[in-house]
């Protein structure tokens, strides 16, 4: 079930960056007002910490303060449907790029991404999470995992092949896919991993190295209506994250 974490002020002092306070939780998530994403457009224009600190107080506004209601909206929502597990408090990522090993040096990211992750071990790019959402010129809703560590991967697998537990997934991802969901991952495979029946019924997953299960296409962001829409996806996602979750044991 999910975790109690305090009064919403608590939860939006989680998110990465913003001091509490600096801009108070409206009661429920009405839309994201820049709905073209104007904002966004300018900042692919003017990569520059100047120009991002002189609109940073517009971006919170906008963007930041929104995006957390949002997601903290429908983490209340898909609780029910999360028996077996907790939902972790909402996280909302930097909007700072690691410009480590790209050839893009851009500073600043086009968009806003945030996540509600099962709670676990490790960070947060190393669980299933129950939704991750991204909106800006970019837009994207999925949950699952998308990038498994090799342990978890090698149990995954494992767990595929597995008649009982593979019969599972060839039905959670079935009835998903007859809803519009498509699958993905960080990284697949050209041919099944050394070992696999490469004409497993279950192949295209085994070549997958995370599991992730990409929403159908997402409604306006600027109506509060996206927070029914992404509690019905996230609870219909339910079953494939809990498999992932639980996966090998």
């Amino acid at each position: 079930m999910l975790l109690q974490t305090g009064p919403r002020a608590t939860a939006h002092e989680a998110v990465a960056g913003v001091r509490p306070g600096r801009h108070p939780l409206r009661m429920a998530f009405e839309g994201f007002v820049d709905v073209d994403g104007k904002f966004f457009k300018l900042l692919a224009k003017n990569q520059s910490r100047d120009w991002f600190k002189a609109n940073k107080e517009r971006y919170q506004r906008e963007w930041e303060a929104p995006m957390l209601e949002l997601l903290a909206e429908v983490r209340t929502g898909i609780d029910g449907a999360y028996s077996y597990c907790d939902i972790d408090a909402p996280k909302v990522f930097r909007i700072h790029r690691d410009v480590r090993f790209g050839k893009d040096k851009s500073p600043y990211k086009t968009h806003i991404g945030g996540t509600l992750s099962i709670t676990g071990a490790g960070g947060v790019m190393d669980k299933p999470v129950a939704l991750y959402l991204q909106v800006g010129l970019e837009r994207f809703a999925g949950a699952g995992h998308y990038m498994m560590p090799k342990e978890k991967l090698d149990k995954v697998r494992q767990a595929i092949v597995d008649p009982a537990r593979g019969k599972e997934l060839a039905k959670i991802t079935t009835a998903l896919a007859k809803r519009g969901f498509t699958f993905d991952a960080a990284e697949k495979l050209v041919r099944v991993p050394r070992g696999f029946d490469p004409d497993h019924p279950l192949r295209d997953f085994l070549r997958m190295k995370g599991l992730v299960a990409r929403f159908p296409a997402m409604p306006s962001i600027g109506d509060k209506g996206l927070a029914k829409w992404l509690k019905k996806e996230c609870t219909a996602a339910a079953d494939l994250v809990t498999w992932t979750t639980y996966a090998g044991g």
